[in-house]
């Protein structure tokens, strides 16, 4: 009789084992979406405390709606002309070096300055097109580079020698986390509109000395390809969001169309 209850407590026992394991919710997939243009500066959703996630994503555009934390993954900005006045730690980004996936290959694999063909460095002598199949089929926008109108080329941005790096006005090398000293040897007064607040995107404190994220210029521009869009320019427009509902009482939005300070 012992041995018959013994046998049965085993087989309840593994058959509740069974059971737990098969009643295991499934997995849930990731839920992707992106802060400023889709493959640049996407972000998985998580939760930075139960119930607490770190973005909401649109059902409509998958872009991101709201941060639970805008400062969750930055680091700080670095050292920035004429932005010295910023408090330190004041002025974060989120670094996107770690996501470029052809980083390593660019400054590691192939342009790594070693090899018969790199000893010394080969470089190209001069600025006319050479078909390029391997960097074609990496990045397909280059076989039809769409910056500058065709009045630049791969190493007015990228560095020489350090094809992990980027290049600034004096030939040094500059990380892809600060696109903006490149871009701002051309594009100055973008630039300036930036530093100012004027152009570009910034969430965080809303006190003009608050702690803030700055979004830096490839975050929302392809610089492959930035005549992009309906518009032949900047990046590619994303459906608008619902309007917010009114409030109770308010038939329309007509407020809207008259200006908050008297004019005169």
């Amino acid at each position: 009789m012992k041995k018959l209850t013994f046998g049965s407590l085993i087989f309840a026992f593994c058959c509740g084992m069974i059971s737990s394991a098969f009643s295991q919710p499934a997995p849930q997939p990731e839920t992707t979406c992106f802060e400023s243009r889709k493959g640049a500066s996407e972000v998985i959703k998580r939760d930075l405390q139960p119930g607490w996630p770190n973005v909401k994503c649109s059902p409509l555009t998958g872009a991101v709606l709201w941060w639970g934390d805008p400062f969750d993954g930055t680091v700080p900005m670095g050292k920035m002309p004429l932005l010295d006045k910023i408090p330190p730690g004041h002025a974060v980004v989120k670094p996107r070096s770690e996501k470029i996936a052809l980083m390593p290959m660019c400054g590691v694999a192939c342009h790594n300055g070693v090899g018969p063909k790199f000893n010394p460095p080969k470089l190209p002598t001069s600025k006319k097109p050479t078909p390029i199949p391997t960097m074609a089929a990496m990045v397909p926008d280059l076989q039809n580079l769409q910056h500058g109108r065709e009045r630049i080329w791969c190493l007015d941005c990228h560095h020489t020698t350090q094809r992990n790096k980027l290049v600034d006005n004096f030939g040094d090398p500059v990380s892809f986390d600060q696109p903006q000293l490149l871009c701002g040897k051309c594009h100055g007064d973008k630039m300036r509109d930036w530093r100012d607040g004027i152009h570009g995107k910034r969430i965080g404190e809303w006190a003009s000395t608050g702690k803030k994220r700055w979004f830096t210029c490839t975050e929302c521009h392809n610089p492959h390809n930035v005549q992009d869009g309906a518009r032949n320019r900047g990046f590619i427009q994303i459906a608008p969001e619902t309007p917010p509902q009114l409030p109770k009482g308010m038939k329309d939005a007509k407020h809207e169309l008259l200006h908050g300070v008297a004019q005169h």
